[in-house]
């Protein structure tokens, strides 16, 4: 046997137990605890996007963390109106720093304040249960399109930016994504519309998961940073989940004014 293979086991079954744990312990508190808990990753996620597209900007990388996990937190706490400015703007200051990549930088850091939102928003304004549901959605979805990939293989999704992944993967996610969603219609005695929707979340944290692996593609890097042992950065963790939170945010926002 080849220990070379397994040698980085270790540090990734460490490292994902205490990060679930932590997780799961934030996610059952809720409030500012949970609040809190995605300021601090939601800046760990600025440090390091600044680090990869501006690498010699090190102190402006702990600024531009300090103030998004800031206005993440503020812009909850805010009427709807302000959240968006206060989102915006340090991107914006952020991108001023960023060198001839400003553009990627206000882009991506502008996704990460807005899914730092979305996680709170989900948690608090919608509820665990759904705040569960998107974790399994997600979950469910890079499981079960790393083993279909695997098990089935065929064309791939797209080779230039995530060679690795194939539709058949593409749509073994989608299908785990719709029976989390069944699942939970089922117990929380909601229609097939969440099976549409859990497919939609699926395919959000796929564009998330696509849209990272460019972004590294194009830094030329193979991990957003070496925060996580044996998992790369919290970029790498978490850029699935930030595509659907953004997304059910935006969903769940649009039903309460009305438009479903």
């Amino acid at each position: 046997m080849n220990d070379g293979r397994w040698s980085d086991l270790a540090p990734r079954v460490g490292s994902a137990v205490v990060m679930v744990a932590v997780a799961g312990i934030e996610l059952w508190l809720g409030g500012l605890w949970f609040e809190s808990f995605i300021a601090v990753v939601t800046g760990l996620m600025v440090w390091e996007l600044m680090r990869m597209v501006a690498p010699e900007r090190g102190g402006a990388a702990v600024q531009m963390a300090l103030l998004t996990g800031f206005a993440v937190l503020l812009a909850y706490h805010l009427p709807s109106l302000y959240s968006l400015p206060v989102l915006v703007a340090p991107a914006l200051v952020g991108a001023g720093q960023a060198g001839r990549h400003k553009g990627l930088y206000a882009v991506f850091a502008l996704w990460i304040a807005l899914a730092g939102l979305g996680f709170i928003w989900i948690r608090e304004v919608m509820g665990l249960d759904w705040m569960l549901w998107l974790v399994l959605v997600v979950v469910a979805t890079d499981v079960a399109g790393y083993f279909v990939g695997k098990m089935i293989g065929g064309p791939k999704f797209w080779p230039r930016v995530s060679p690795k992944k194939t539709w058949s993967g593409t749509a073994g996610g989608w299908a785990a994504a719709a029976l989390v969603g069944g699942g939970f219609a089922i117990y929380a005695g909601l229609g097939a519309g969440l099976l549409l929707l859990s497919v939609l979340a699926s395919m959000a944290s796929q564009a998330g998961d696509i849209a990272e692996s460019a972004l590294k593609r194009k830094m030329g890097v193979k991990d957003s940073s070496n925060l996580i042992p044996g998992h790369g950065g919290f970029l790498d963790r978490f850029d699935g989940m930030m595509g659907a939170a953004v997304f059910v945010m935006l969903a769940g926002l649009f039903r309460a004014f009305g438009g479903l």
